[in-house]
């Protein structure tokens, strides 16, 4: 095998030394220099996008909070105008209710009006039927014609005694 003669290893060595030179200045002028330049260029676009991440999150952060703000903002609108709604119905409940009682009192006023002159008028009717009863009743048991006058007498005595 040739690689193990030792005639040939010096100009395989001198060939090593040229081809190790050579490559190291291609690698150190030409190919480093590009992928350092991407390698740099890569991290500027990262810590770009890492600036507009923030950036962005900043402002969804500042759209969250303006959004809960003008929520909190209409749930306080919305209850003061369904404390205000409320107060408007209660107040149009009392004032039907008031209405209401004065009604149902001025029917019972009249209800009772007419409860009174209704038993007036059976009083009225029962005294007219005890009188013509008593009438009836003594005619019957004296066999003559009794007085009406002295009738009716006796029979408002009899009522001022029962009630």
């Amino acid at each position: 095998m040739p690689q193990f003669d030792p005639s040939v290893w010096s100009p395989q060595f001198v060939w090593l030394i040229i081809c190790f030179v050579a490559l190291y200045l291609l690698m150190a002028r030409v190919a480093l220099p590009r992928v350092s330049e991407v390698l740099e260029e890569r991290e500027h676009k990262i810590n770009d996008n890492l600036r507009k991440a923030e950036r962005l999150k900043e402002s969804a952060e500042a759209a969250v909070a303006a959004y809960e703000r003008t929520m909190a903002e209409a749930r306080a609108k919305a209850q003061d105008t369904l404390k205000k709604v409320r107060d408007e119905i209660a107040a149009q409940a009392a004032e039907r209710n008031a209405q209401l009682s004065e009604r149902l009192n001025a029917e019972t006023s009249a209800a009772e009006a007419r409860i009174s002159e209704a038993r007036e008028k059976a009083v009225a009717s029962i005294h007219e039927v005890a009188v013509d009863a008593a009438s009836a009743a003594t005619q019957r048991l004296l066999g003559g014609r009794i007085d009406k006058k002295a009738v009716i007498a006796a029979v408002d005595s009899a009522m001022e005694k029962t009630s």
